[in-house]
């Protein structure tokens, strides 16, 4: 098939063929023009004021050539829609990029030259930070750059404080180390429960098409664990851990619109427990424990992804997954490597989409993890949920969420809370705790137009939470059953931060509420991934 007639000299961008005409077409790529844009745009009257040019002179904008080794496309390869399609997602997924815009710029002959553009975010993230849920309050200092002299690197640190621990963390990043697509990742935090070290250096399957990845992965920590009950802790011991994994994988690629994936590695978990009778309410910790082993991992993946917007984010483009996305590792401890004991541990992981009705969306992922030594399982937990999103109108959509886990196992430090960070949010943290968990959640969720300042995107929700967690050595007696709230809140997007968070404003209404340490009217504030 030939190119149109009109396309075979350079001509406007609305007068050029498509990438799905170029493709059909048999075109090859030419050039690759790489723009990376400030934050705001001066050319745009409503963003050229003293405020945003100040905001783009302090900013040092993305290099081109970050830009580039993001790529999946090269000059002189066929042009493809799905590899062109797969590095806008890709690039997207970058906390530093706000915006992508990737389109043929000229046509010469069987060769398309391609314009790579992208807009910058805000990415210093300097200041204070304030939380609350469940009843309990969270604060934090923070000074981060995530595009360190717009390279991309983010390096940051950060003073915080929560329920569980307050300290100081140090954190590097790069995604695109040694000019490629090796990620390193290293943290240190020192809190006033202990200490907490991480280092990840790792080439992973960063594409569809990618055909190997190894990487090694360390961690090292001592704090203490609380035990809960009705949102009280009723239990504290002692708990350091070292881990350290690596592996090597490799995959013939994206066939027929499936990749799989195979992966062996070495594993290396030790748990150290302790009793401390100087913590509040001391409990009985677990044994101490060491495995080493190796381990076999599958991972298959469908190329089905979906374009969407006003889902878990204001006015912004999404990625669904639709396709099936599933990975199983199997490996086993041995004594000859040093482990305490031999059991085989296993996880499992499997998620689908599905479109029942027209753009109505339906999510679904299980998962099972654990141990099997002497013909029992340990530590195991099993869990399900599913998300259907339900559009009525662009601004408007309906939301339902059903989630279940269970865990057989009577290990305290494997029971399931339930509670005002992790969906009930008319209830204390971790106000439940069992064996078993369901939470179903309603929402009417509103996406307006309204952009304060061009920096902010507005919406709401109404809500009900419906759960309950119970069964297992930590349930009272008796059992507060089926807990319920209502409530409505503000969602605020910074949508020119590469933070990027959607920050919640909330008040939740405990429902048939018999508990009197538990406030009528909850008050949150949180900053969430999604909406």
């Amino acid at each position: 098939m030939a190119l149109p007639a009109g396309a075979q000299e350079t001509a406007p961008a609305d007068a050029l063929p498509t990438f799905a005409e170029l493709e059909a077409a048999g075109a090859v790529i030419g050039n690759i023009e790489v723009i990376t844009d400030d934050i705001f745009d001066e050319d745009d009257p409503r963003e050229n004021n003293f405020l945003y040019r100040f905001a783009n002179t302090l900013h040092i904008v993305t290099r081109p050539g970050v830009v580039r080794r993001s790529l999946l496309f090269r000059p002189g390869e066929p042009v493809s829609v799905r590899v062109i399609d797969e590095t806008e997602r890709l690039l997207r997924g970058r906390d530093y990029i706000n915006d992508v815009r990737i389109r043929p710029v000229a046509v010469r002959g069987n060769e398309v030259d391609i314009e790579v553009r992208t807009r910058d975010n805000w990415t210093l993230q300097p200041g204070a930070s304030f939380s609350r849920e469940g009843g309990s309050n969270s604060e934090g200092i923070t000074i981060r750059e995530q595009n360190l002299f717009g390279l991309g690197i983010a390096l940051g640190v950060s003073e915080v404080s929560d329920t569980d621990r307050s300290g100081t963390e140090v954190e590097f990043s790069h995604d695109n180390a040694f000019g490629g697509w090796t990620k390193i990742n290293l943290t240190h935090a020192d809190n006033d429960d202990g200490y907490s070290d991480e280092a990840i250096v790792e080439r992973p399957f960063y594409a569809l098409d990618t055909r190997w990845a190894a990487g090694v992965r360390a961690r090292r920590y001592e704090r203490v664990d609380s035990v809960y009950n009705a949102g009280n802790i009723i239990g504290q011991y002692d708990h350091a851990q070292d881990y350290v994994t690596a592996y090597g994988g490799w995959s013939r690629g994206l066939i027929d619109g499936w990749t799989n994936r195979y992966s062996v590695g070495l594993s290396h978990t030790v748990n150290d427990y302790g009793y401390n009778p100087a913590l509040l309410h001391p409990a009985a910790p677990p044994q101490d424990e060491q495995l080493t082993g190796p381990f076999v991992r599958w991972e298959l993946v469908e190329d089905d992804f979906e374009k969407v917007s006003n889902r878990e984010r204001i006015q912004r483009p999404e990625y669904f997954a639709m396709g099936v996305d599933s990975v199983v590792q199997i490996g086993r401890a041995l004594e000859s490597m040093g482990s305490t004991r031999s059991p085989w541990t296993y996880s499992l992981a499997l998620s689908n989409g599905f479109r029942p009705f027209g753009r109505h969306d339906l999510l679904t992922a299980v998962s099972a993890a654990g141990q099997y030594d002497d013909g029992q399982g340990e530590h195991e937990l099993f869990s399900a949920e599913a998300r259907y999103y339900l559009p009525q109108s662009p601004r408007a959509l309906f939301y339902f969420g059903a989630a279940a886990a269970y865990t057989p196992s009577d290990a305290t430090e494997d029971q399931l809370a339930l509670g005002g960070s992790n969906g009930l949010r008319g209830y204390p943290l971790r106000y439940q705790v069992g064996s078993k968990r369901m939470l179903f959640t309603v929402e009417e969720r509103v996406y307006t137009d309204w952009y304060p300042f061009r920096l902010f995107r507005i919406g709401g929700a109404v809500y009900i939470d419906y759960g309950r967690s119970w069964g297992g050595p930590s349930e009272p007696a008796p059992s507060p059953g089926w807990l319920a709230n209502i409530g409505f809140g503000l969602r605020v997007l910074s949508d020119r931060a590469s933070y990027g968070k959607i920050y919640h404003i909330d008040l939740a209404f405990p429902i048939n509420n018999k508990d009197p340490g538990i406030d009528n009217v909850q008050f949150l504030i949180k900053s969430r991934v999604n909406f």
